[in-house]
Formats: C-alpha cells, sequence, structure tokens
C-alpha cells in the first residue's frame, strides 16, 4: 500500500494512473478521463522560458558572516555586527549557452547572490570576471545577438563574435581575461566573484563611499586549459553541476572571503580612470581590498527547477546603506534584471519561496496578475496614502543623492585621465608570465582565425597592438600561421 494517496490537483484521489479511460477495452480515448487530461496538459506547460543569458546554472544555500567592522562606511543592517550571519542563496552560470549547453566552456561565469536580511533581500549580481566586454547597455542586446547563435546556421560564429568585438574597443579588456588562463574555471567553487559594477555605501552620518566586491576563493583558483576542457565537455557535460551538489552534500561547504575596494566619493571625480567604467578596474594600489565577511554554502536545493531554475535577481533590491552608482551598464540592469523575471516568471514572483524575504516580510500594495497570493487581508485598502492601517514610507533614503548637471541627451561619458580601450588591457598582459602570455594568445588566435573577413581580423589586431606592442604582434603572428598553415 503507498503511504500516501495520488490526488488530482483539485485533491481528489487518482483511482488508476496506469490506465486511461476508453469506450470499451479497446474504444478510443474519452476526454471525460481527468488524471489523463490534467496530465497531459500540464505537461504541455512545464517549461518556461530560459533566460536569454546565464540560462545554464547551479544553485546552492548558504549564509555570510561578518569578520571585520565596516560600519564606518555603510549602514546596512546585515554588515553592522562582527559575527553576524545572514541566510543567502547563490546562481552561478555561464552566460552564452542554453540550458542544455555544457558547464566547462569558455565563457564568464555568473556570480549572482542574495542575501536575506533582516531590511529586506539585497541582490549582488556579478560574475566572476572583475570587468565587462561594454559599458553602456544600448550595446547589450547587439552584444548578446553577436555571442548567441547565428539565425540562419544555428551555431555561434566566430565571424559574428569577432566583427562586433572589432567594433567595440573596450572589450580587449575583457577579452584579455576570457582568454587568459582563467577562462575556463575547474569548477564553480575553485574561481572567484566580482560585483564587477561599482556600488555606493552610505554610513551613518551620511557620508557616501563607492565601492567594489571581490569574494576570493577558499579553495584556490584552479582553471582548465582548452584541452582539458573539451575533454572534461565529453566526458561530464554536467561537471560544474554535479562537482558542487556533491562537494555540498559530502560536507565539503565551499567558502569565500568577501573583500571590498572603498573610494570615497569625492574622489571619483579626479581618479585617473572612469570609476563607472565597468570595463576598468581599480588597481589595488591605489584602493587595496579591505576583508568583510565569508560566504559558505551548506545546503544544496531540494529541487532545482523550484529553487535554481525560478531564482530571480535584480541588481536593483538595495536595503538601507547600500545604493546604485552612476555605472551605465548598471544603471541599464537596474530596470533589465527585473523585467526579464517578470516576462519568464510573472509579475508575483517574489513571491516563490527562493525569492521571497525569509528574514522579514514584505509589506506593500502590489496586488493581483497570476499566482497572486499575497493581496491583503480584509478590509485593508490597496492605495497609499490612506487614513487606515496601511504601511506607510520612511522618509529615510536608502542611499545618498549624487549631484548631477548637464543637459538631457545621449553623451559619451567625459574621459578621465588614463581613460582608453587599451591601457588596462595591456597592463594584464604584461603582468602575466610567459606561458600564460602563450596560452593567451593561442588561444585568441584560434578563435580569431576562424573569422571569414580580414578586416575584421585587421581591426580587432588593431585592438590587441594598441593594448601592447607585443601582444599584438603575437597574435598576429599565431593568426596568420594558423590561417596560412
Amino acid at each position: 500500500m503507498p503511504k500516501h494517496t495520488l490526488t488530482t490537483e483539485s485533491g481528489a484521489p487518482v483511482a488508476d494512473n496506469q490506465n486511461s479511460a476508453s469506450a470499451g477495452a479497446g474504444g478510443p480515448l474519452l476526454i471525460q478521463d481527468q488524471q489523463l487530461i490534467e496530465k497531459l496538459a500540464r505537461f504541455n506547460r512545464e517549461r518556461i522560458p530560459e533566460r536569454v543569458v546565464h540560462a545554464r546554472g547551479s544553485g546552492a544555500y548558504g549564509y555570510f558572516e561578518v569578520t571585520d567592522d565596516v560600519t564606518g562606511f555603510t549602514r546596512a543592517d546585515f554588515l553592522n555586527t562582527v559575527g553576524k550571519r545572514t541566510e543567502t542563496f547563490i546562481r552561478f552560470s555561464t552566460v552564452a549557452d542554453s540550458l542544455g549547453g555544457a558547464d566547462a566552456v569558455r565563457d564568464p561565469r555568473g556570480f549572482a547572490l542574495k542575501f536575506y536580511t533582516e531590511e529586506g533581500n539585497y541582490d549582488l549580481v556579478g560574475n566572476n570576471t572583475p570587468v565587462f566586454f561594454i559599458k553602456d547597455p544600448i550595446k547589450f542586446p547587439d552584444f548578446i545577438h553577436s555571442q548567441k547563435r547565428d539565425p540562419f546556421t544555428g551555431i555561434q560564429e566566430a565571424d559574428n563574435v569577432w566583427d562586433f568585438w572589432s567594433h567595440s574597443p573596450e572589450a580587449t579588456h575583457q577579452i584579455t581575461w576570457l582568454f587568459g588562463d582563467r577562462g575556463i574555471p575547474a569548477s564553480y567553487r575553485h574561481m572567484n566573484g566580482f560585483g564587477s559594477h561599482t556600488y555606493q555605501w552610505t554610513n551613518a552620518q551620511g557620508e557616501a563611499f563607492f565601492v567594489k566586491y571581490h569574494f576570493k576563493t577558499n579553495q584556490g583558483v584552479r582553471s582548465l586549459s582548452s584541452e582539458q576542457a573539451a575533454e572534461q565537455v565529453g566526458a561530464d557535460a554536467n561537471s560544474h553541476q554535479r562537482d558542487l551538489v556533491q562537494a555540498i552534500e559530502r560536507g565539503v561547504n565551499p567558502s569565500w572571503t568577501l573583500h571590498v575596494q572603498i573610494m570615497p566619493a569625492a574622489e571619483a571625480a579626479d581618479y585617473r580612470f572612469n570609476p563607472f567604467d565597468v570595463t576598468k578596474v581599480w588597481p589595488h594600489a591605489d584602493y587595496p581590498l579591505r576583508r568583510v565577511g565569508r560566504l559558505v554554502l551548506d545546503r544544496n536545493p531540494d529541487n532545482v527547477f523550484q529553487e535554481v531554475e525560478q531564482a530571480a535577481f535584480s541588481p536593483n533590491n538595495f536595503v538601507p546603506g547600500i545604493g546604485p552608482s552612476p555605472d551605465k551598464m548598471l544603471q541599464g540592469r537596474l530596470f533589465a534584471y527585473a523585467d526579464a523575471q517578470r516576462y519568464r516568471l510573472g509579475v508575483n514572483h517574489t513571491l516563490l519561496p527562493v525569492n521571497a524575504p525569509k528574514a522579514t516580510e514584505a509589506v506593500n500594495y502590489g496586488r493581483d496578475g497570476l499566482a497572486a497570493t499575497r493581496n491583503g487581508k480584509r478590509g485593508l485598502k490597496n492605495y497609499e496614502p490612506n487614513s487606515y492601517e496601511g504601511p506607510s514610507q520612511t522618509d529615510l533614503a536608502l542611499s545618498a543623492p549624487q549631484a548631477v548637471s548637464g543637459y538631457t541627451g545621449t553623451h559619451e561619458v567625459p574621459p578621465h585621465v588614463k581613460d582608453d580601450h587599451f591601457f588596462q588591457a595591456g597592463e594584464l598582459y604584461r603582468l602575466m608570465s610567459e606561458d600564460e602570455k602563450s596560452r593567451l594568445v593561442a588561444n585568441i588566435a584560434g578563435f580569431l582565425a576562424q573569422v571569414t573577413r580580414d578586416d575584421v581580423i585587421d581591426r580587432n589586431l588593431a585592438h590587441f597592438h594598441a593594448a601592447d606592442t607585443e601582444y599584438g604582434t603575437r597574435v598576429e603572428a599565431a593568426v596568420r600561421a594558423i590561417r596560412e598553415g
């Protein structure tokens, strides 16, 4: 006897789940068979739209523990006491491929972290690289189109990838990261994570600081060569997912140490690089890392679809003491991320357990829509302001105001002293050992040599030459050798 009785969606017991109802033993099936119709109709609707980017992902629960006092820089409640722990959920992901893609590929990795704080959920949406390919969100749909499957061939085309990059010199820094030794992490546990963008912290006195987040893996950085990755993909396309699940199940809980770079807001205007340009880093010599705490993952989700696929993150989910900066890419994502989830999951996706606050309660006047389960108690009004007992505003801004000036319109950001598209890419190249440089050149040349148009190749080579003369010369020679071989 089964431990529980199988029921329909409405709770009625199911008499037979093995045979469909028919008109006679060998006759046609009957539309009145509730169990058959319900099962088939529900099965047809099991899939939701996958994410356009970051579709293939893995997730885990854990906690963040404060280890160092940062109250002089932010009034965020979850950071206000050494030793304080906050529950978290993280989603790792590849970027370009679809839900059915492989894990061990050369691609940036998403590093999206949700803190279930007592003042609401705080989402930090970053990558495993400190920089990105573009710095203005108006280019983002075109960038992703160039990296995705070609509409005619149905596969990723080197022509499209490198053609876009040839017209986007600001991508040179991220390309140097992506094709370097850390371009293919050995696992999600063995890579660093970055907020990538610049954010604002505000302390209890109202003083503003700009910050960058760095999560340093305590497992050590481990990466795969192109050859090792190809072998791994062939052996196990789910390698990163399998590694994460099995590690946590064994009690080998992965962890990261969070450091931040902190820039007083007054220093931003005269800094040698534009501090709000996500294609650039702040050198540690200028703004050293300050330790904040540690992130530990200790629990696997019970159901991947329910908790990982339906997890929704938005960089616009701030808490008091943390806010945005004028980073253009961040500004675009403040809208785009949440809107993507409204499309994928519906307007009430924030009510799903993985997305709902855990240490507090969401109280607002949002009502109705598909799957509404929180429409307010009997007699409460659905508008504000009101004369009844509804929730009201605090009049206390989450972060400090930022001064703006000038005319509306489409503007290029005024350059800082050392702002160009190539300086930091060259600096990164010059930091590499000879072996690292050789692998970087081989990785770039192997992909760039697949491009069929000489002008596209030449434009990209010009970017590498501009970053570093040796860098450009070596890539150019390697591409020529492949094409002439």
